[in-house]
């Protein structure tokens, strides 16, 4: 049963817990924003408008393909190795 006064930072641990790849699909797009910024002011004659098309796709990417391996490694740990989980 969830707490309804449950905080912000409590919530975030809890999801984490019974998602472990979401942290690291969280970490991926901090690092993709991270860098999209620093290369911002390099980025030469394309458009902001399409530097952050292209900047939004990645890190998109990034959090799917992090939540695609976690799913991947729950049914691969469910169907082929016979763990269940309580």
């Amino acid at each position: 049963m969830v707490n309804m006064e449950e905080g912000g930072g409590d919530k975030l641990a809890r999801k984490a817990r019974e998602s472990p790849f979401m942290p690291i699909g969280l970490a991926g797009l901090a690092v993709v924003c991270a860098i999209g910024a620093y290369k911002y002011k390099n980025r030469g004659e394309m458009s902001t408008s399409v530097f952050l098309m292209q900047l939004r796709v990645a890190a998109q990417g990034t959090v799917v393909g992090a939540l695609s391996i976690g799913l991947a490694y729950t049914m691969f740990n469910t169907y082929v190795l016979g763990k269940k989980d309580n």
